[in-house]
């Protein structure tokens, strides 16, 4: 399968885009062979060398020349003397003979003078007609190797116009936990749309509990919506009526939830307050029976610490007139312990947040997407309560659950976990590792309780923006500065344009409307790429985005054409090392990934935009793995080469007999 056309994997958990140039770039083309280097002036007759050589004849020929006019002179005189009677003719034949032979002599040493100058000429007509071919030669060559640099730059240039330029940055489902250190709302708006289309669209079932305050999950929901599905949204504490999560818990379980939610105010409390906490609540639970609600327990616990008037109680219907006897003699007649009525007093007051929960509880359809958010209205420390609940809540219904045959098949999200208790955390992330469903914590700040457990176990590591400048420089220590990542320009030029998200959700549990009751959709069955362009802020944005940045490197390319004579170089990524201040300024949707392989310790920079899968040459293979898929087919395209036959020539051609020719 061609690296272009990988499928969506579910054994993979997908993180982000790796920007890579697998094949360089050429640069400019080669230039054209300079008109003074290859075109010689025109190649003749030198004019003054032939004037030269025939003055040079001249001088040479000229006394041979005048003795022989003398010499016909002289033949002149003694034919003339003959014919008139001075001078007897065998006297004037002999003469005429001797001046005859010499004027002979004479011509023909000037023809001997004038062939010479006609050979040299000849000789230099040959010569000038030899630097001409040399010349032509020369040109030919010439063109013919710029043609051929051209070709196989124009064949680069192609390979690198035309190349994969993202690559998918996945972890495998081996990993139990990914941490996600630092970042901003619309950063972990990328990352957690990006993590849950995948799982959704991988035929997975996702949880997300937002306790960022800022609708991180609103794209992810409208996603879930485009491609088939009926998404369920709570918004807390308006949706608390509706939220029946943990009443399906036995007492014992139900009382160590609400023990951990009344310790979130109390952070100094141990493990031994806690217990104590617990065998409050479990002895109340025990004399309430089964499917006791939050109303009864704080009505039972008011009874307990002797506040209020428990007739009221008893008229509303939160206890019987039997359960109020047995508390009052929990703990002694009387209740004479005044640690007890202390911590039940204690424990009413955090609960009664909670009494609205479950107390309009419906049937809800099924649904693959769940999200349970916070009310930034509702303050923060009844958030933080509300989030407790439902962590807690969470980690005893997997404990209950049988452990999945695939993991990561059930994925919780967990965003702001930085605002829960340490050992709420720990329980979490051992129920998740237990019943193997993926967690992915995503962490404001790196606390002291964060930074202990940070990467603790088999979990990858993502760190996005640290603006605080000792959170950078723990996490700069923990990737490693001598890492070099590269940062491709157009995760700068998006990051900008994404001020913020929609920080509002709407809640789908009070409106039976909601939910027509249309059938789940089935893996596969949408197209992520078209549902990330058409559903989501993130994929619309982009459009826009990188067709401005196509436009920006055009001009700039432009730009270049005329300052460089031509050469244009374009610089779309730049490299960085793993500092506190480079981490400081990453872009909004920029997150280095850090998880140990077989191999050893693994670092990549990704973009967590999720708009990015719909880029034309983005491939869900991983970088790695198409590079070797390439090797291996140049390999394989080699060897077939190599095993092919050569052409036949047919017979050699008769060799020439050269004494035969001569």
């Amino acid at each position: 399968m061609p690296p272009d056309a990988a499928q969506l994997q579910a054994d993979r958990i997908y993180l982000g885009w790796q920007y890579v140039l697998l094949h360089p770039n050429p640069g400019p083309p080669p230039k054209r062979p300079a008109r003074e280097d290859v075109e010689q002036p025109e190649i003749g007759m030198d004019e003054e060398w032939l004037r030269r050589e025939r003055l040079r004849e001249d001088l040479l020929t000229r006394p041979v020349r005048i003795f022989r006019t003398l010499m016909i002179g002289a033949s002149a005189l003694i034919l003339a003397a003959a014919v008139s009677g001075w001078l007897d003719w065998r006297f004037a034949l002999l003469g005429l003979v001797a001046t005859g032979g010499v004027t002979a002599f004479s011509s023909y040493s000037i023809y001997q003078s004038s062939r010479a100058v006609r050979n040299r000429v000849r000789e230099r007509e040959a010569q000038m007609a030899r630097l001409r071919r040399e010349r032509d030669n020369e040109i030919a060559r010439a063109q013919q190797e710029h043609a051929e640099r051209y070709r196989a730059w124009a064949e680069r240039k192609a390979i690198y116009d035309n190349q994969l330029t993202w690559y998918a940055v996945a972890v495998p489902d081996e990993i139990d936990r990914i941490d996600v250190a630092g970042g901003t709302i619309p950063g972990w708006s990328a990352l957690i749309t990006l993590i849950g289309a995948t799982r959704l669209y991988s035929g997975g079932h996702l949880t997300v509990l937002d306790l960022s305050e800022g609708a991180i999950a609103k794209d992810l929901i409208e996603l879930a919506r485009r491609g088939g599905d009926d998404p369920l949204v709570w918004v807390l504490p308006g949706d608390l009526p509706r939220l029946d999560l943990g009443a399906t818990l036995r007492p014992e379980a139900f009382a160590d939830v609400l023990a951990h939610v009344v310790s979130v105010s109390e952070e100094h409390r141990t493990t031994r307050d806690l217990s104590f906490d617990n065998a409050i609540l479990e002895r109340v639970l025990e004399v309430l029976g089964e499917n006791a609600t939050i109303s009864q327990v704080t009505a039972a616990l008011r009874a307990l610490a002797q506040v209020g008037d428990p007739r009221e109680d008893l008229r509303d219907g939160r206890l019987t007139a039997h359960q109020l006897e047995r508390i009052g003699t929990l703990f002694g007649r009387g209740v004479s312990d005044r640690v007890v009525i202390e911590r039940a007093w204690a424990l009413e007051a955090q609960l009664r947040k909670l009494e609205a929960l479950g107390t309009e509880a419906v049937g809800l359809p099924p649904a693959r997407l769940r999200v349970v958010s916070m009310d930034r209205q509702s303050g923060v420390f009844g958030n933080r309560v509300l989030g407790t609940y439902v962590a807690t809540a969470l980690t005893h219904i997997l404990r209950q659950s049988p452990p999945s045959e695939r993991p990561w098949y059930h994925t919780i999200i967990v965003a702001g976990a930085d605002k829960l208790r340490g050992d709420v955390l720990d329980r979490l992330m051992d129920a998740c590792e237990t019943s193997k469903a993926g967690l992915v914590l995503t962490y404001r700040s790196l606390t002291p309780t964060v930074r202990e457990r940070l990467g603790r176990g088999h979990a990858a590591v993502a760190f996005m923006r640290l603006g605080n400048a000792e959170d950078a420089r723990i996490a700069s220590e923990h990737v490693g500065t001598e890492h070099r990542l590269e940062l491709a320009q157009l995760t700068e030029t998006i990051s900008t344009r994404m001020n913020g998200v929609d920080a509002t959700y709407t809640s789908t549990v009070g409106d039976e409307t909601a939910h027509p009751g249309r059938p789940a959709a089935r893996p596969g069955d949408g197209d992520l790429a078209e549902d990330i362009t058409e559903s989501t802020e993130w994929g619309r944005r982009a459009g826009r985005a990188l067709a401005d940045h196509a436009l920006a490197d055009h001009a700039r390319g432009e730009a270049a054409e005329g300052a460089e004579g031509g050469e244009r170089v374009m610089q779309r990524s730049r490299e960085f090392l793993v500092e506190p201040h480079q981490l400081q300024q990453l872009p909004t949707t920029s997150v280095i990934v850090t998880h140990a392989t077989a191999d050893g310790r693994q670092v990549r920079l990704a973009d967590a935009n999720p708009a990015i899968l719909t880029f034309p040459r983005t491939t869900l293979g991983e970088f790695e793995e198409v590079r070797r898929a390439m090797l291996a087919a140049e390999q394989q395209r080699q060897d077939a080469d190599q095993e092919r036959p050569p052409p036949n020539l047919g017979p050699p051609p008769p060799r020439l007999d050269w004494r035969k020719r001569h």
